[in-house]
């Protein structure tokens, strides 16, 4: 993952952030990493606090009731977070394009990334496909990059439960 992933890269990142929320700013740094973050500097307690405010506005996103109210929350998370387009090289491997100030702290960054890449998701695969999974119990986040565009579940074990439980309260009428 390129240090600016907007798209895919950046809504998973978002959905495994937002599901299982850092404890600290060591295990927040560990995770960009693992995600394929290059990051110029660690974590900082201040970068938490932003990233909660981005996981919270990113949040509002995935839950709006519809297309409008989705389009509005991610729009303020792009007015609070995203600069204008621009060209970069930075890294060395090839001109790619960057929504954000250069030096920002991890946090901003963060915040900025996820608001351009949740933009670009959803109006390049729908803006649907972002959800919750469809388990009464369950309230994991996911963004849907099926090539269907049906994905109802966030994973195998929850489609099975599901289908489970449908059978046996058919089994019973």
């Amino acid at each position: 993952m390129h240090l600016n992933p907007y798209g895919t890269d950046a809504v998973n990142l978002a959905a495994d952030l937002a599901n299982r929320r850092p404890t600290g700013a060591e295990e927040l740094t560990d995770r960009c990493r693992a995600a394929g973050l290059a990051l110029e500097r660690t974590a900082t307690p201040r970068d938490m606090a932003v990233l909660e405010g981005a996981l919270d506005a990113w949040e509002k996103v995935v839950d709006a009731a519809d297309e409008e109210e989705r389009a509005e929350a991610v729009n303020a998370m792009l007015a609070a977070s995203a600069a204008h387009p621009r060209l970069t090289d930075h890294a060395g491997d090839g001109w790619h394009l960057h929504y954000r100030d250069d030096q920002l702290p991890l946090g901003a960054l963060l915040f900025s990334l996820i608001s351009v890449g949740t933009a670009l998701h959803l109006v390049g695969r729908g803006m649907h496909r972002l959800r919750r999974c469809e388990v009464t119990e369950c309230t994991t986040i996911f963004a849907d990059t099926s090539r269907t565009g049906r994905q109802r579940y966030c994973s195998h074990p929850c489609a099975n439960r599901d289908a489970v439980r449908r059978h046996r309260a058919r089994a019973k009428r």
